[in-house]
């Protein structure tokens, strides 16, 4: 098949620039256009409080609104968060939307990063890789065994049944959520899940590195070769002009970076071992600029032409993914999102699947 490119929800707007109902709108219009210009996937996330990711407490709400009005694309939670619901309910919810969107779901698992939702929780960070792990075992025996008994660690089951059932068979595709934490490359890719990156806090060779170290724990494991898939989030802005796409992403993307930024307060003074290097995350966000994004390479933008190249580019170092873009980031109109959203279709796609990875 042709290059697959889905679409990002993460919202990262102030209600100065819209409102969360307006953001709602926008999303599901995008998402509609979108399969009909051959997007492959769209993506929402699960964060709370802050305006970084906290209009999207639950990506399954909102990819049922998706489902309902889209016929192709690939609704895909990116991500939910395990230890921050009951296994046996997500693991229905989940079922229910693959029965809802006729099995096009895949299912991307995160631990989540920032510490005032743990606290809010309840939850130690420190229980972050155990939680994660155990949860996400059950979740895939509820999903395909017939009646489920564990006694773990944080979950205990006697004979559960799980209903309803997913459509896909053994269960719709894993995908594991990684930013900085080699563990987490690794682990995703020994148990042969799929894999969804964010870049944006490090560099793209750094990046590669742990690709690496993803990939070669699938391979270590025996698991298919070249089985696996590999997502990357991205910002993309799409304009006629080079001048144009600089300006216009100039105030979004800062609007990104300054909810983002206040969303890692709550990094102050905190040491986790389960996150480790997240300091160096921490101090990565607070530096970042427009300019700076688009220097490593973690965002695209200019004209098709430009965007092209730098997608191009991306791919010869991290190879053949899946970009999963953000295109309303920051609070952004409908004439900014639906430009890019038309042009990465019909202009940049052509010149990427003619490109041999590598070149």
């Amino acid at each position: 098949m042709g290059m697959r490119y889905g679409l990002n929800f993460f919202p990262s707007f102030r209600l100065t620039d819209c409102s969360t109902a307006d953001y709602y709108d926008q999303v599901l219009r995008l998402a509609e256009r979108g399969d009909q210009l051959g997007y492959t996937s769209a993506k929402c996330v699960e964060h709370y409080f802050n305006f970084y990711g906290g209009h999207s407490p639950s990506p399954i709400v909102l990819l049922s609104a998706i489902a309902a009005r889209t016929r192709y694309l690939r609704p895909i939670t990116g991500a939910v968060i395990p230890a921050f619901n009951h296994p046996i309910k997500l693991a229905a919810e989940l079922a229910m939307l693959d029965n809802i969107c006729q099995g096009r779901l895949d299912v991307g698992f995160g631990r989540v990063f920032i510490p005032e939702e743990f606290d809010a929780f309840g939850v130690p960070m420190d229980e972050s890789r155990q939680r994660f792990e155990e949860a996400v075992d059950v979740i895939t025996r509820l999903w395909t065994e017939e009646r489920v008994t564990h006694h773990g660690h944080f979950v205990r089951l006697d004979n559960i049944r799980l209903m309803p059932r997913p459509v896909q068979r053994p269960h719709p595709p894993i995908w594991i959520a990684a930013v900085a934490t080699r563990a987490s490359f690794e682990e995703a890719g020994r148990r042969g899940h799929h894999l969804m990156l964010v870049p944006y806090a490090g560099s793209v060779d750094r990046t590669a590195e742990l690709l690496d170290v993803y990939t070669g724990a699938w391979a270590a494991a025996g698991h298919p070769s070249g089985g696996f898939r590999i997502q990357v989030s991205i910002h993309v802005y799409i304009a006629p002009t080079h001048a144009a796409a600089i300006e216009g992403f100039r105030r979004p993307v800062e609007r990104y970076i300054e909810v983002f930024s206040d969303a890692m307060n709550s990094w102050e003074g905190r040491m986790s071992g389960d996150y480790a290097g997240y300091q160096q995350v921490v101090a990565g966000v607070r530096a970042q600029t427009p300019q700076k994004l688009m220097d490593s390479h973690t965002a695209l933008v200019g004209t098709p032409g430009e965007v092209a190249e730098q997608l191009a580019y991306l791919r010869s170092k991290l190879g053949d993914f899946e970009p999963s873009m953000q295109i309303n980031f920051g609070g952004m109109t409908d004439a900014d999102a639906f430009r890019t959203l038309e042009l990465f279709a019909s202009e940049v796609v052509p010149k990427i699947d003619r490109t041999p990875i590598g070149e």
